[in-house]
């Protein structure tokens, strides 16, 4: 039985190439690689893909959206997301708060935050004191700090919908 209050975490890794946009939490950051992946490699918001399904125990988004599926190739993450807040909803839980963080040595961050903050709480129905997102760097270390991948991670806490 599932209780009222569930917590769920999440993380992703892209590996960054030539000839791809770059998106992170659904806009565009100009760059002159992108995030290379079956879909769009939208780092953050399959981190908090993840961190959603996770809090009510129902596989991962390779589990959702396999990359086997010719239907998700170069699939938008913003749609992606929709559809899997859309389970959850469809299983009598919302939102309560997202906690994330992206992991990058370039390009920055901070310029884009707002506007990401923007896209994910359209998309999950909330407002934005209810999403956090922040960055930070691998200090030079590990794949990120050679600047060879980017990854993001996400803890979401749901809560059982009292208006359903």
């Amino acid at each position: 039985m599932l209780t009222d209050i569930r917590i769920g975490q999440g993380y992703d890794v892209h590996q960054l190439a030539a000839g791809r946009k770059l998106l992170i939490g659904g806009v565009e950051i100009p760059h002159e690689r992108g995030l290379l992946g079956h879909s769009d490699a939208d780092v953050l918001l399959h981190a908090i893909n993840d961190a959603l399904f996770g809090a009510l125990a129902m596989g991962d988004i390779g589990t959702h959206f396999p990359d086997t599926d010719s239907r998700w190739k170069n699939a938008d993450s913003k749609k992606l997301l929709a559809a899997s807040y859309a389970l959850i909803k469809g299983k009598g839980y919302r939102l309560v708060n997202l906690d994330s963080t992206i992991i990058a040595e370039e390009p920055k961050m901070k310029p884009y935050i707002p506007a990401m903050q923007q896209v994910v709480c359209e998309i999950l129905e909330c407002a934005p004191a209810e999403v956090s997102i922040k960055a930070t760097t691998s200090e030079a270390m590990g794949f990120v700090g050679r600047k060879e991948g980017i990854s993001a991670m996400a803890v979401v806490l749901l809560t059982r919908n009292t208006h359903a």
